[in-house]
């Protein structure tokens, strides 16, 4: 059995191989770059090794780097968590050749499964089915457009190298292809390092149906059933639930042998996923199931599995690299009751989900932890860095049948506390609680039908004021204070006349219930600028912005009514698709930002010209900065 462990990742889920190889004996070191220098992966671990500046290229995707530091401290393994190097067959290989333990499947299977285009052929020669597309090595645009045309729109473009929901571009008529096709190049060469792309027909009413798979050195590989992750945003997974309502056995049992098949035609060893696409039109059907990709690695999902079989997935890994064979045969399997995540991230769903970044002053939540379950690789104080994927947590939540599992889920997102950063915590619930979920009406395109629905209410200012008008004495008989040094202000706050800078905040520690209007709230009571100060939060996870007691609320947010474009966060300018003095329309793409694994389109606020134009192709902004302005304009604008 291994006895050192390197973990080769950062966040949630360096913290949550920790707390296995803990469990089982097996000591632990933990990389970090500048930026998570204060990390709590970084202090769980029994050692840690600063790898490199703040930048993932530089540190985390630096494998060189991290099979020196398990040489330096002795560990015998590396696991790669998911993401980064996770499913990069050469860093598995180099790890192999250090004489060092690869916790993950062989390096070839990785290259077996890493690109679409060659898997998917595998798959058909396994007697996998595969999704309608193509596949071809002729990667002009005129030979693309010409395939998408014969598939017929609407069209998926898909790196073939991609993951994650990066890279991938949904094509609803032919006079957009080719500048779709553009936008999934330039993502893709990004995040992969590899621009070639595949075509796929877009299924109608599509379900992301996923089945577990494991496999050993001794030939055995079992599956452990399967996850729907259909609700999805820009193909980006939100909620995912084990197992997936509406599944027959026999529809079941065709789509796990299925998975089986594709993960022995690669020899597999390990953890990994086999990803299907379900025309849902007629309900789950066996054949009108499609393989799409296997992604070669732990899931950020794989909780919810583990929930429902019982089974420790991270331990699994350990004792398969260790040479030792899966523990239970495949008949020892079964699934018990019904388990959801929820993926909390630091964004703004009112500001079409842009990532938050700053300090975590407060993270609680309530109830009891035998209940539910969170992952999470960050604490109160903490900060969340504009250099990495905005996700802080994951909540899951296990019980005897999936309308309870719903339930337990919403109690423990109304029961968080979250501040002063945004989260989706609001988003969440709203999804959970939306009809078409609860009644498992799913497909991945839900979240986007829904639109607005799905963004709940704000607390209103009268709300939050008149709840601390009658709370201030209180709040200052009894709570205990501290002071802290806020940076950046907090939610809503702005001074747009006055220069950036420190200034001494007192927040107070923990979270007091409140009752008004019949309804419940957590709040939080401090003093800001020798005033009275408060966030308050429902039973949806909405955070108010700060407001001010007793004469009423204060809110203060970016806004484009000036024609100001401003950089929503820090990060690189990839596209600018304008020039000074151009005239432009309402809605007009004026450039792209690239932040936290994401490219943010900035557009025309209303019919304007640009001018003042700062911001170049290439070039770092930061966060707040002018990029432009937009004047607005009485005459038509022209190209």
């Amino acid at each position: 059995m291994i006895t050192k462990l390197l973990i080769a990742n950062r966040g949630e889920i360096a913290c949550r191989i920790m707390r296995t190889a803990r469990d089982m004996g097996v000591a632990t070191v933990a990389v970090y770059s500048d930026a998570d220098a204060k990390a709590l992966h970084t202090r769980s671990a029994d050692e840690a090794v600063h790898i490199g500046p703040s930048p993932a290229a530089e540190s985390y995707l630096v494998g060189e780097k991290i099979i020196a530091a398990a040489k330096e401290t002795g560990a015998e393994a590396i696991h790669p968590g998911y993401g980064f190097l996770s499913e990069n067959a050469d860093f598995a290989q180099a790890v192999i050749d250090a004489g060092l333990i690869w916790v993950g499947p062989k390096p070839e299977s990785i290259r077996a499964m890493g690109l679409k285009d060659a898997a998917k052929e595998r798959m058909i020669a396994a007697g996998v089915p595969v999704t309608p597309g193509y596949l071809g090595a002729d990667q002009s645009v005129e030979r693309l457009s010409k395939e998408a045309d014969a598939i017929g729109y609407p069209v998926l473009i898909k790196a073939v190298a991609g993951g994650g929901g990066k890279g991938m571009r949904k094509v609803d008529d032919a006079a957009d292809f080719a500048a779709s096709l553009e936008s999934c190049r330039r993502e893709a060469k990004a995040s992969f390092g590899n621009d070639e792309v595949l075509l796929e027909k877009w299924i109608t009413s599509p379900r992301h149906i996923e089945v577990q798979v494991f496999g050993d050195s001794h030939g055995n590989v079992v599956h452990l059933f399967e996850r729907d992750c259909s609700l999805q945003r820009r193909h980006q997974k939100v909620i995912e639930e084990a197992p997936a309502p509406g599944m027959d056995a026999a529809t079941r049992e065709e789509i796990c042998a299925a998975a089986v098949r594709a993960a022995k035609a690669v020899d597999y060893e390990g953890a990994g996923t086999i990803e299907f696409i379900a025309d849902a039109s007629e309900g789950l059907r066996a054949d009108r199931i499609f393989f799409m990709e296997m992604n070669t690695r732990l899931q950020v999902e794989h909780p919810v599995t583990e929930e429902i079989t019982g089974v420790d997935l991270v331990e699994w890994q350990l004792r398969v690299a260790s040479g030792e064979a899966i523990p239970v045969k495949q008949e020892e399997l079964s699934i018990n009751g019904h388990a959801i995540e929820a993926r909390l991230y630091a964004e703004d769903p009112a500001k079409g989900f842009l990532p938050s970044t700053g300090r975590l002053d407060t993270f609680r939540f309530q109830g009891d932890v035998f209940e539910q379950r969170l992952e999470t690789g960050v604490e109160e104080g903490a900060e969340v860095s504009p250099f990495y994927d905005p996700m802080i947590a994951k909540l899951i939540k296990h019980d005897d049948s999936r309308e309870n599992a719903i339930q337990g889920l919403l109690r423990f997102i109304g029961e968080g506390f979250v501040a002063p950063l945004s989260t989706n915590m609001g988003f969440l619930y709203e999804c959970l609680d939306c009809e078409p979920f609860r009644g498992a009406q799913l497909d991945t395109g839900l979240i986007e039908r829904l639109g607005d629905e799905l963004l709940s209410t704000p607390i209103s200012d009268q709300t939050v004021s008149e709840a601390l008008s009658r709370l201030t004495e209180s709040f200052q008989k009894d709570l205990e204070w501290e002071q802290r040094e806020l940076i950046d202000q907090m939610p809503g706050f702005r001074l747009n006349s006055e220069p950036r800078g420190s200034s001494s905040v007192y927040v107070g520690k923990e979270p007091r219930n409140v009752r008004h209007d019949a309804k419940d709230y957590f709040a939080t009571f401090g003093v800001l600028h020798r005033e009275p100060a408060a966030a308050i939060v429902n039973e949806r996870g909405n955070i108010a912005r700060v407001a001010f007691a007793p004469e009423g609320g204060h809110t203060g947010a970016a806004s484009a009514a000036d024609g100001a474009i401003i950089a929503p966060m820090p990060g690189k300018v990839i596209a600018v698709d304008v020039t000074d003095g151009q005239a432009v329309k309402a809605g007009e793409r004026l450039m792209v930002l690239e932040a936290m694994k994401m490219e943010h389109a900035l557009t025309a606020p209303f019919d304007g010209t640009v001018t003042g134009l700062e911001a170049s192709e290439g070039g770092q902004v930061q966060v707040d900065a002018v990029l432009c302005v937009v004047e607005p304009s009485a005459i038509e604008p022209t190209k």
